[in-house]
């Protein structure tokens, strides 16, 4: 009768792997929408920006003046017939050659200087703010994800999550990086270059611009299957995320069933459609880079053929013809490099819908903007309480609200976890609830918290709704042992403390010497200083569970759950922790979820729970005496012992099916 009851009671709906397909969001090149939005993550950084745009400038117009001087050289001093022109820079340079050349010489390695330097500038720069910009988004990211509720993550994959922190939030910095800074550079330099082209020879420059038309439609057909391939890239990415994080958790399970095979051919089979995207991509670029080469060339060969016939009737000077044919192969390669960065652009704004839809989704449930004060008396009551794990629409949560009992009983599009409970634990009493597997006994729990908010009905603690409580103020009354022990990366005292500075080192020791578990601590090298591996690793399952139990007795809750926190433990455990136990329900008030009936029988009061219904109610011997569910439950666990009580002589399929 082990897990939990959210997991065996969930619609169906619910247990089906949702469908990525936010994964598959292709996007628009550019989103003015999200762009805008983006740039809000620049704004305090917006001083590194300006430099960088700034450096990008001066770095673009170094790049066009290298030609240009080469042009000066050659027609001002290494032709037989030299030309002044009325160029400004000519005006300035000397008569001599020898001077002269040495000037354009210096100009020009000055030049390259400065444009290696502003290189260095402008990317020092936007790889810092792209890493500050990471950051701030991923603190942001992960800090919502803390504000959602339980229901969120029921709905979305943990894979899909982290890949949202990962692999979208890369796509982000690269765009910072070597995006929307390079397009700007690669944009000024092709403005330049046709302004200098078109300023030597306009016809010489058109006719090397011919060949744009065709590079145009190659450029067309190579984004259009790029950007296909992309899609499945951060797709088959998702999956491989989500994949590998499943089967890490859950290694032992496949160990144990032998299905490392089966395993791995799976993880073939998805990590196989990466690689094929992938392939796909490179086959792309494969064939485009050299289209682009061969059209570039084309144009170039015409220059060459065209200028010098001009160059042979004295139309164009040698040194136009020489800067023409630099300035063609500096034209292309900034057309080729905004394919790439058309496609980092195309990337990036996918990735930022997904983020922002990620971030624009709003916690269903909330602290109230007043919330009620309670006397913290422990007491907890449920009336009337309906709930289903599905999410319902407008029209019928309204439905709902007005139905009677008979006609939501009689909604067979909603599978009710609870059906019309009520019932109320008084202060410091000891509670215990039973019920077969998805009876709904751990969705009682979770409502009492509010991880949940229920559909009809109210769930009061402190004889307050909960949903007039403050949240945090809320869920620091309860103190939780869940039957999976839960434990992070760091130390024992990290694992119990669990960010609470309030607990001082008294009070931690205190409660790890009430669960029985601080001679072990004591005996580690580390003490509770004791480093942790990812999920408590290094400790047994009964070690693990008595930190849990430290961990809830240290923060003192005026609540404290217990949902099946002995079911995983081994016997000498179990009779430590049932001595903890007397201590820590002591003064407070205890809601006990167990299969075991041996565990509940000294609780002030047993609720029973039977398909979402509290059918019965009471102590351990008034429920015997009824003769009812408990009493079933209780034959069937003990007939061995109890065969003979009552001449009863049940079979355990009679107790189970029995209503």
């Amino acid at each position: 009768m082990g897990g939990s009851d959210k997991e065996k009671s969930a619609p169906d709906e619910q247990k089906k792997p949702v469908p990525q397909q936010d994964e598959d969001v292709i996007g628009k090149a550019y989103d003015g929408r999200l762009m805008r939005r983006l740039l809000t993550y620049l704004y305090p950084y917006k001083w590194a920006a300006f430099i960088s745009i700034a450096a990008i400038l001066i770095k673009a117009g170094c790049d066009v003046l290298g030609p240009y001087l080469t042009e000066i050289a050659i027609d001002r001093y290494m032709t037989a017939h030299p030309t002044h022109g009325s160029e400004f820079l000519s005006r300035g340079l000397s008569a001599s050659p020898v001077r002269g050349i040495t000037q354009i010489a210096v100009i020009y390695l000055g030049a390259l200087l400065l444009s290696f330097l502003l290189e260095f500038i402008q990317t020092y720069l936007m790889q810092w703010t792209g890493q500050k910009i990471m950051f701030d988004l991923r603190r942001q990211i992960f800090g919502h994800l803390q504000r959602m509720h339980v229901g969120f993550y029921d709905r979305n994959p943990v894979g899909r999550l982290v890949t949202r922190l990962t692999s979208d939030v890369d796509a982000l910095n690269e765009m910072f990086t070597s995006g929307v800074f390079a397009i700007f550079e690669d944009i000024f330099v092709l403005a330049g270059i046709v302004f200098v082209m078109l300023r030597m020879k306009w016809w010489l420059a058109l006719l090397a611009f011919s060949v744009l038309p065709l590079i145009l439609l190659a450029t067309r057909i190579f984004r259009k299957y790029v950007r296909d391939s992309y899609r499945r890239i951060r797709t088959a990415i998702a999956r491989i995320n989500s994949y590998t994080q499943e089967h890490i958790s859950g290694m032992s399970l496949i160990q144990l069933f032998n299905r490392q095979k089966r395993a791995f051919m799976d993880f073939e089979a998805v990590n196989k459609t990466h690689l094929v995207a992938f392939k796909d991509s490179i086959l792309a670029y494969a064939l485009y880079y050299p289209v682009v080469e061969i059209l570039s060339s084309a144009a170039i060969a015409m220059v060459i053929w065209f200028g010098g016939r001009g160059v042979l009737h004295g139309a164009v000077t040698i040194g136009v013809l020489v800067a023409f044919i630099q300035y063609a192969q500096r034209f292309f390669r900034p057309i080729q490099d905004l394919s790439e960065k058309y496609n980092i652009l195309q990337a990036a704004m996918a990735a930022s819908e997904r983020v922002f839809k990620l971030l624009d989704t709003r916690p269903e449930i909330v602290s109230p903007a007043h919330p009620k004060k309670t006397d913290s008396s422990g007491s907890v009551e449920f009336v009337n309480v309906w709930f289903t794990y599905q999410r319902l629409d407008d029209e019928t949560k309204a439905f709902v609200a007005q139905a009677t009992p008979d006609e939501l009983a009689a909604m067979t599009d909603i599978e009710w976890i609870l059906r019309g409970v009520s019932f109320r634990i008084t202060p410091d009493q000891t509670a215990a609830i039973v019920g077969h597997t998805g009876a709904g006994k751990s969705t009682i729990v979770s409502l009492m918290m509010r991880f949940y908010d229920i559909q009809r009905g109210r769930v009061l603690v402190d004889g307050v709704d909960v949903r007039e409580h403050d949240l945090i103020k809320l869920r620091q009354h309860f103190g939780v042992v869940l039957q999976d022990p839960v434990l992070f990366s760091g130390t024992i005292e990290s694992n119990i403390r669990m960010g609470t500075e309030a607990i001082s080192n008294a009070e931690m020791r205190l409660a790890a010497e009430q669960v029985n578990i601080h001679d072990f601590i004591t005996s580690l090298p580390g003490g509770y200083q004791e480093p942790l591996r990812e999920r408590g690793s290094s400790l047994s399952t009964g070690q693990k569970q008595l930190i849990n139990f430290a961990r809830a007795l240290a923060h003192n809750p005026r609540i404290l759950i217990l949902d099946e926190a002995t079911s995983s433990v081994d016997t000498d455990t179990e009779l430590r922790v049932r001595l903890a136990l007397e201590r820590m329900i002591e003064g407070r008030t205890s809601v006990v979820i167990a299969h075991r009936l041996s565990t509940v029988q000294r609780a002030d009061v047993i609720l029973v729970m039977h398909k979402g219904q509290l059918r019965e109610m009471g102590s351990h011997q008034e429920l015997l005496a009824r003769r009812g569910i408990y009493w079933k439950l209780y034959q069937l666990q003990y007939k061995d012992q109890e065969l003979g009580v009552g001449g009863s002589g049940l079979t355990p399929s009679l107790a189970l099916g029995t209503d």
